[in-house]
C-alpha cells in the first residue's frame, strides 16, 4: 500500500505461474542450504506414520513394537495401492507421440 497526496493506494500484484515457481524453487533451495531435509519434515513423517499407527491399533492395546510392524505393513499396502492406482491410470491414457507432441 503506497501513499500520495493523502490517499491510500492499493497495488495489486500478479506474478506468472512460471515467475511464481522459480521463486519457490529459490526459497526451497535457501532452506535446504541452512536446515536439514530431515529436521524440515520430522513433524510431516511422524504425523504420516501415526495415521497408519491409528489404523492398525485404534484402541492403543498393541505393544509399541507390533504397532510399529504393522503400521510399517498398512504403508506398505497404501504406497502399492497407490502405485497400482497410477499404473491403471497411465494404461487408460493415449499413448504419447515419439517426438513428445501430441497426436491432434
Amino acid at each position: 500500500m503506497a501513499q500520495a497526496d493523502d490517499r491510500l493506494i492499493y497495488r495489486t500484484l500478479t506474478y506468472d505461474p512460471k515467475e511464481m515457481a522459480r521463486r519457490g524453487r529459490i526459497g526451497a533451495y535457501r532452506l535446504h542450504a541452512t536446515h536439514s531435509p530431515k529436521e524440515t519434515t520430522k513433524a510431516a513423517r511422524e504425523a504420516f506414520m501415526a495415521r497408519f499407527e491409528r489404523e492398525v491399533d485404534p484402541d492403543g492395546t498393541l505393544s509399541p513394537e507390533e504397532r510399529a510392524r504393522r503400521a510399517e505393513a498398512a504403508r506398505k499396502a497404501y504406497f502399492a495401492q497407490l502405485a497400482h492406482k497410477s499404473a491403471k491410470a497411465r494404461r487408460r491414457r493415449p499413448p504419447k507421440a515419439k517426438d513428445g507432441a501430441a497426436d491432434v
